[in-house]
């Protein structure tokens, strides 16, 4: 495979390399389907996930065979991330296979992953997985040049954009608009692009059919695809996860006095400084935190449910400042 012939020709320039791959469905769909469409059952795609998960290691070993290199299986779930030994754990384990010359290919272990709990695509676990090992730069392949200022199937103008400092709604909307959990697509790029820019991880999104494609992205100038500019952060992983990788279940409108406890002071948010609640949640779920004039400001883990929640409720803990990431 060509893409791991370009990858040895970067560790011997200096850099090592994690992949991180999908493909087992449609791997052991391809082998027990008969043709047929794709199942939906989730039930019938973690069986068919763990029918195609060897085939898909079996052909990312024989590509970096021809190169002499071994390659090791890492399956991650969301619990990988959220749970501090478990994080400690996944990056030892990554940064070990790295340390023996062996090439960790990370996939999502579909096979037993709760389809209420998961990343939702490989973008995403992408993008975790290069603040995991502190990687300095993050590449997405697909098959557009990069983020396009419009779908050029519509507009025949669209250009490139080469470089993103700050992913803004425009940015969405060239992308294809805003993504939940795992939509996919270019959307989700960009989604996995700004989680991996808050890491402090360069990102770059680039046609995977071009020849040479990532000796031209380490190349400078750089010519090819779009670059998101790292921030300076220091987010950790829990961080991480729950301002981009969870879903939110709602949203929490807060006054004045509020976002000043949250961002001068570093507080909690407490309930007597919310105005309005939308949405249906309960203890431990994700909501949105917005300003009056309804700007982001944060998102946080509520510590009650909608239901319970009282406006006014004087100095009720509603998202506790360990829950909270300010976004604004």
């Amino acid at each position: 495979m060509a893409l791991a012939a370009e990858l040895e020709k970067l560790r011997d320039s200096g850099w090592e390399s994690v992949v991180v791959s999908s493909g087992a469905v449609a791997a052991g769909w391809a082998t027990i389907g008969q043709g047929k469409d794709r199942p939906t059952d989730v039930s019938v795609l973690q069986a068919v996930s763990a029918i195609g998960q060897h085939q898909l290691m079996s052909t990312w070993a024989n590509a970096f065979g021809v190169q002499g290199r071994t390659v090791g299986q890492v399956l991650l779930v969301p619990h990988d991330f959220t749970d501090r030994r478990q994080y400690l754990h996944a990056r030892q384990t990554l940064s070990t296979l790295l340390s023996l010359g062996v090439v960790p290919v990370v996939n999502e272990n579909d096979a037993v992953a709760d389809d209420e709990l998961r990343f939702g695509d490989n973008d995403r676990l992408a993008a975790l997985v290069a603040h995991l090992v502190g990687a300095s730069r993050l590449v997405m392949l697909t098959d557009a040049p990069g983020l396009l200022t419009a779908d050029p199937r519509l507009d025949h103008e669209a250009s490139l954009i080469e470089i993103v400092t700050e992913v803004d709604a425009r940015l969405e909307a060239a992308a294809g608009g805003t993504t939940g959990v795992g939509s996919g697509g270019m959307a989700s790029k960009v989604a996995a692009a700004r989680i991996a820019s808050f890491s402090g991880v360069e990102t770059v999104i680039a046609h995977a059919g071009l020849e040479g494609v990532l000796g031209l992205i380490d190349a400078e100038p750089r010519t090819v695809g779009t670059t998101f500019v790292a921030r300076q952060s220091d987010l950790n992983a829990r961080r991480l996860w729950i301002a981009f990788a969870v879903a939110s279940c709602g949203r929490l409108m807060i006054d004045d006095g509020a976002i000043d406890a949250l961002v001068k002071r570093g507080g909690s948010l407490l309930a007597a400084g919310v105005t309005k609640v939308t949405g249906e949640f309960l203890p431990g779920d994700a909501v949105e935190i917005h300003g009056p004039d309804s700007s982001l400001v944060g998102k946080g883990l509520v510590r009650c449910s909608a239901d319970e929640f009282a406006l006014g409720a004087g100095n009720l803990v509603v998202v506790h400042r360990d829950d909270l990431v300010l976004l604004g």
